[in-house]
């Protein structure tokens, strides 16, 4: 019997959630709040450690290689990042309004949470540190790994890595669905989830024009640089967009993405290098995806969702995200920290954060992918080689 994939799980979490909250059972609803807030304590105990995993071993590992055209690529990348996250922002702040009841779900703007139904207990799981602290010690670490020659430190935090990789798939991911489905069963309950089901499609709906976008930019800046019909550049990148869109993961897609790009005519040694590289730091349509979702969320919630607090949340993505696992919602687990710290998100708020993320991750990395092969033809004419015929 086939597997069933997390998207149809989450689809059918919600649903249910749905319908156990429109039955008007407030125990069950309690025995769903009590689950939540044990596994949502256990994600904010989780979420430092997940901070560490990700960032040093992904900063470690930039240390190695080829020196300037490493430098290259990582600006590059970042660059492309930053651009993908402002362009949605701009977009969010026209289109959103335009469809969503700004404050529709703030019972009161200093706690989102009010209204729902509490749980029968409390289990306090209290982090070992801060979200700051771990991103320091993260990026001191990495920096440490990537200027040093000793093993011992990188092999450790390999390992450690690992670890956490495991914890989100074979612990966190598989509770999600659960999760999502305790989640909407409280909204329903307490009224809220109509809402926020009439601003899902028209959101998502809105994201996937800005992946379409950004990929049309990428190539349109790679063709004009290489001198090539960027049309005919994404044309080949197509299998590696639909692969994506079925691993759900940069990653298990880099064999098609590094086969499609020396399609287009890039260098071999330059495309074994970028591709790989970019499957790990350069997650343009992930970034898209946590801004306007993370948008609509602040302005159904009614907080504030100006450029000055929602750009320096953009520009920490594309530094917390480096080296995001294999595993789907990677990208969204990596940015937890950032929603909890940077924008003031609470449990609940995070929780929907992920369920909206999670619910369209392929279509981010299927972005994400087609977009390394774009950067992988701007270095291959940086580096001074041209397109093969």
């Amino acid at each position: 019997m086939k597997k069933i994939g997390l998207l149809p799980k989450l689809i059918i979490a919600i649903i249910l959630g749905i319908l156990i909250g429109k039955s008007g059972s407030e125990g069950i609803v309690k025995c769903f709040a009590t689950f939540n807030g044990i596994f949502g304590n256990f994600l904010g105990f989780a979420i430092p450690l997940i901070i560490i995993g990700f960032v040093a071993p992904g900063i470690g590992e930039l240390g190695k290689g080829a020196g300037k055209l490493l430098a290259i690529t990582a600006g590059i990348a970042y660059v492309s990042t930053i651009i993908a996250g402002s362009l949605a922002y701009f977009t969010s702040s026209i289109v959103l309004p335009n469809f969503l009841q700004v404050g529709s779900l703030a019972m009161n703007a200093t706690n989102p949470e009010e209204g729902l139904v509490a749980p029968f207990f409390r289990v306090d799981m209290p982090p070992i540190m801060g979200v700051m602290t771990a991103l320091l010690i993260a990026f001191i670490f990495g920096l440490g790994i990537a200027s040093i020659n000793g093993d011992t430190i990188r092999k450790f935090m390999g390992e450690f890595q690992s670890i956490i990789e495991k914890l989100i798939s074979n612990i966190i991911i598989p509770l999600l669905p659960l999760h999502i489905l305790g989640i909407f069963a409280n909204m329903t309950y307490a009224g809220q989830v109509a809402t926020i089901m009439s601003v899902f499609a028209k959101v998502f709906l809105m994201i996937i024009i800005l992946h379409i976008v950004i990929i049309l930019v990428q190539y349109f800046i790679a063709g004009t640089i290489a001198g090539r019909n960027p049309i005919r550049l994404i044309r080949t990148m197509i299998p590696a967009y639909f692969t994506a869109i079925g691993t759900q993961s940069s990653a298990a897609t880099i064999p098609v993405t590094l086969n499609q790009t020396k399609e287009n005519g890039v260098d071999d040694g330059v495309a074994e290098f970028v591709i790989p590289l970019c499957a790990t730091i350069h997650l343009s349509g992930s970034t898209i995806t946590l801004t306007s979702c993370a948008m609509a969320v602040m302005m159904l919630n009614g907080m504030e969702s100006s450029f000055g607090v929602i750009f320096p949340f953009i520009m920490m993505l594309g530094v917390t995200m480096v080296a995001a696992p294999g595993v789907p919602g990677g990208a969204v687990m990596a940015a937890l920290g950032l929603l909890e710290s940077m924008l003031h998100f609470s449990p609940t708020l995070t929780s929907l954060m992920i369920a909206l993320y999670l619910a369209q991750d392929s279509f981010g990395t299927a972005c994400n992918v087609t977009g390394d092969g774009a950067i992988a033809i701007m270095v291959n004419r940086i580096s001074g080689k041209k397109l093969k015929a």
